[in-house]
């Protein structure tokens, strides 16, 4: 489904802003796939299960988080907000030693580097697509079919997202052991996107009847669940083993203290959070520019070759603090602006600076406002062509000129000392626009797709 911004402009009818919520619509999406380099797609993939272990490290690493963020939660009152839950539950001590980390690792080719991908961001919540895009290679396979090219099939790779992530949930269920503990989705409001959120629910139900859900927002969790003597969480009747969160990751999920006293709450109790608030702050664009620091991978892989090979995969990402560094970084900014992306610490797609746009949001901020944010070097993609099939856009199709972001899921169960499964879990293709600066599907230009592979 599309997001509402999405359906209010390919929608060619008006209709009452009220009437939306109940208004279906299909995802944009590519009607033959996208190419994208083999080499490049093997590598991410192979990659995935060392992301992982990288992101859970990072997540167990106070002293890193605490210095990492410090100057960031000092301006951005909502990374502030989760990290001062994440003191409070480190003092408290946490109810669960056990995260779930379900990842999307997204990388675009870089055409200046032979085509070799380069890290776009990593998601350690809300890592959404996994259920919708599976069905992407079923449909582009039938339509290169009818058009006679079925040899391309086999430039297709497979693509479980869907039951890699759910087997995920369903581990970490079965870790909690107690059969009549239920799995919670904590949802948005209106979740536009809440096609891709059932298949993940209905493949759950397929596969393990007894396992019971339910979906909720984080206003119901404060008004209708409180903690057990034993730190269980309890939803009315039911006791809650898993809590897959599909929201939380912008400030518009909190409307009120109400909603961080139930984030504090499920933080704290015995629950498998899929993040835990660890795991969330290890995914801000901070923690990403730090880590390409020199010399700061050692800290969290022991292997000389990962090290290397991760490396490999980042791309210029500069800190813009009020200090030496951070003031070179500004200047640099200004006088080569489309040579960058100023990222904040948002998650859901829509909050960049792109180009020409850097100089003027910069010379609004003050010098400690800055530390909000860091500047990304630009990745250029290759362009191929395609036809995207969008609600309301003209039909046929005209062909235009796209760029592909390829993401890569994984998942990790472990605590502090231990790792209990970690795997990579399928991938996702999104498609834009070569003019378009967002690519998300939901709140951006963007449409899902598949890989094409190409030597």
């Amino acid at each position: 489904m599309s997001c509402k911004s999405t359906l209010e402009e390919c929608i060619p009818l008006p209709i009452p802003e009220e009437d939306l919520i109940d208004l279906t619509q299909f995802a944009p999406f590519l009607l033959t796939p996208s190419s994208f380099p083999r080499k490049e797609y093997e590598k991410a993939v192979e990659l995935q299960p060392i992301i992982n272990r990288l992101m859970h490290n990072v997540a167990h690493d106070e002293e890193f988080l605490t210095t990492t963020l410090a100057e960031t939660i000092k301006v951005d009152e909502f990374t502030g907000n989760l990290f001062n839950i994440y003191k409070k539950v480190l003092s408290n001590g946490f109810g669960q030693a056990i995260s779930l980390g379900i990842l999307r690792s997204d990388y675009l080719a870089h055409t200046c580097a032979d085509n070799a991908i380069k890290q776009v961001e990593i998601n350690t919540i809300a890592s959404s697509f996994g259920g919708i895009s599976i069905h992407l290679l079923p449909l582009q396979s039938f339509v290169l079919r009818e058009l006679n090219h079925p040899e391309k099939l086999l430039s297709m790779p497979e693509n479980r997202a869907l039951s890699g992530i759910c087997d995920g949930m369903i581990r970490a269920w079965q870790i909690y052991n107690n059969p009549c503990a239920i799995i919670l989705f904590l949802i948005e409001d209106i979740s536009y996107n809440i096609c891709d959120q059932r298949f993940h629910e209905f493949y759950i139900r397929e596969m393990c009847p007894h396992i019971k859900i339910l979906r909720r927002t984080l206003t119901e969790v404060y008004k209708y669940g409180k903690l057990g003597l034993n730190k269980e969480l309890l939803l009315g009747d039911y006791e809650v083993s898993v809590i897959y969160f599909r929201a939380g990751y912008e400030p518009g999920h909190y409307h009120s203290q109400n909603e961080w006293d139930a984030r504090y709450m499920m933080e704290c109790s015995t629950a498998i959070k899929c993040p835990s608030i660890h795991y969330h702050l290890a995914g801000t664009k901070k923690v990403q520019q730090a880590l390409a620091e020199l010399g700061m991978l050692e800290r969290f892989i022991n292997d000389p070759e990962e090290i290397k090979a991760v490396g490999k995969i980042f791309t210029g990402l500069y800190s813009l603090e009020d200090n030496e560094i951070g003031n070179a970084t500004y200047e640099m900014a200004l006088k080569e602006p489309e040579r960058f992306v100023l990222k904040p610490q948002r998650e859901g797609g829509g909050n960049n600076v792109y180009g020409l746009d850097i100089p003027d949001a910069l010379r609004k901020m003050t010098r400690v406002e800055r530390s909000a944010w860091i500047l990304m070097d630009l990745i250029k993609p290759p362009i191929s062509r395609g036809y995207m099939i969008r609600p309301g856009g003209h039909m046929p199709p005209p062909i235009v000129d796209v760029v592909s972001e390829l993401g890569i899921f994984g998942v990790i169960i472990g605590d502090v000392d231990n790792i209990i499964c970690n795997y990579q879990s399928g991938h996702m293709l999104r498609t834009k626009l070569s003019t378009a600066n967002e690519g998300g599907v939901s709140a951006g230009l963007g449409a899902l797709d598949s890989p094409y592979l190409v030597d």
